[in-house]
């Protein structure tokens, strides 16, 4: 399979060179490609002795993966350059993943592995690619498609609009993977080994979202959010004229500022002002009146709240969880039933933290979506849930509204709420999602 790997990665830097690639690309992937070869030769090396059982001799002929969208991230070798949706980086469980699929496929004839998911695509096309590699190798090949390019060139196209800059100043034009293409034609493919079903098939008895869609609440940004903005404008034009080393400003520290700026200024400058009209201050309002309500109707109501950002840490001088539970004693909530996720540190407390939901002990978890998005069973008294921020992956905001939305809720209805700052790179992710 390493051997597979070099010829691909060696068909796709010559392709590269032939079309005059960018050389920090063509590098790059002489470097994965050398990373290969010392892989091979160390494995192959006669003289490496060890007591190690190899998978081989394990004698393992099936394999079942459960949540199988947690090995997707697989290296892909492309002659595409400056396409966003595609990535030559990859995890090495994936890798290591890979390698168990082929050598179980070759020795069942195709058979012998089983994936199960809720979300096959969470990002990009380029993991449907991924899934039928793993399932369908062989199949693909008896059609000629032997590297991604060719799978490509099949059934995707790039496509190039105007988004908006990182820092939010204008428009440019950017290139994307992300239109399919003979799309029946792959949907037949791939349902050679894939058993689709979807929630409208299964009827699943599950609460109704209430009023029909998400309740999408807007801030509008102050002063120094503004400022801070203005700030992103003249350090990106800096970057973009070479101004500055990468190693001390680049894109990628601005999107991340950015994303934090768009929930609280806070999460950059602790001594940044509190907006009273802000995001923060609006999701512990709608977390109060939720569940004043439900003690004004006389039932267990609890809620969950996401955030990926603003985690809480000894070390950090301002989180959204803190600042969030503090507010919300303010407002009346009892601080013994509210929770962070994060505090339910083995199996053991969160299966307890998890109970206490369930039973109303607890009114208010506070989580991250690696946390609070799967595996998490508190949906009895779950009224209603809240976004703080907009998580990079489409599929990640199924998993935490499918943590109230499912069968065992004992509502009729469940509140989603998705908050947003006007005007800042918040509002662009929400866009980008399709979601707001």
């Amino acid at each position: 399979m390493l051997n597979e790997q070099i010829e691909e990665i060696s068909y796709a830097i010559d392709e590269m060179k032939e079309r005059n690639g960018e050389r920090w690309t063509v590098k790059q992937m002489e470097s994965q490609k050398k990373k290969l070869e010392e892989q091979l030769k160390s494995l192959s090396d006669e003289s490496r002795k060890d007591d190690l059982i190899t998978f081989e001799e394990l004698g393992v002929d099936s394999i079942m993966v459960d949540e199988a969208h947690n090995f997707k991230n697989l290296a892909i070798f492309s002659k595409m350059n400056n396409v966003s949706g595609i990535s030559s980086s990859g995890a090495k469980k994936s890798t290591d993943m890979q390698l168990k699929c082929q050598y179980l496929s070759e020795i069942n004839d195709g058979r012998g592995i089983v994936f199960a998911t809720g979300t096959p695509i969470s990002n990009t096309m380029c993991e449907m690619y991924v899934m039928q590699l793993y399932l369908q190798k062989a199949a693909l090949e008896e059609m000629g498609i032997y590297h991604f390019d060719s799978w490509a060139a099949n059934f995707g196209e790039v496509t190039t609009a105007l988004e908006l800059t990182v820092e939010g100043s204008g428009f440019r034009f950017k290139s994307r993977f992300n239109k399919f293409t003979n799309l029946p034609e792959l949907m037949n493919i791939f349902r050679e080994v894939a058993d689709v079903q979807t929630a409208d098939m299964l009827d699943l008895d599950v609460p109704a979202l209430r009023g029909g869609k998400p309740i999408i609440v807007e801030s509008e940004p102050d002063w120094y959010v503004k400022q801070v903005m203005e700030d992103f404008v003249v350090r990106a034009e800096r970057i973009r004229g070479g101004g500055v080393d990468p190693s001390v400003d680049n894109f990628l520290k601005i999107t991340h500022e950015a994303r934090l700026l768009g929930t609280d200024a806070r999460l950059i400058d602790k001594d940044a002002p509190n907006h009273p009209d802000g995001k923060l201050n609006k999701v512990a309002e709608n977390v109060w009146k939720e569940y004043e309500k439900g003690n004004a109707d006389g039932h267990i109501g609890c809620q969950l709240i996401f955030s990926d950002i603003g985690t809480p840490g000894p070390d950090k001088d301002f989180t959204i969880y803190d600042y969030l539970k503090e507010t919300l004693i303010q407002y009346g909530i009892p601080a013994e039933e509210i929770a962070f996720i994060h505090d339910a540190k083995t199996d053991a407390q969160r299966d307890a933290l998890f109970k206490e939901m369930r039973t109303g002990k607890k009114k208010v978890l506070i989580g991250s979506t690696d946390k609070c998005g799967t595996g998490v069973n508190v949906q009895t008294h779950l009224v209603a849930m809240h976004h703080v921020d907009c998580p990079w992956k489409p599929s990640s905001i199924e998993q935490r509204e499918g943590r109230g939305i499912r069968q065992g809720n004992e509502n009729e209805e469940v509140a989603i709420y998705r908050y947003v700052t006007k005007g800042t790179f918040d509002a662009y992710n929400w866009v980008r999602r399709e979601v707001a």
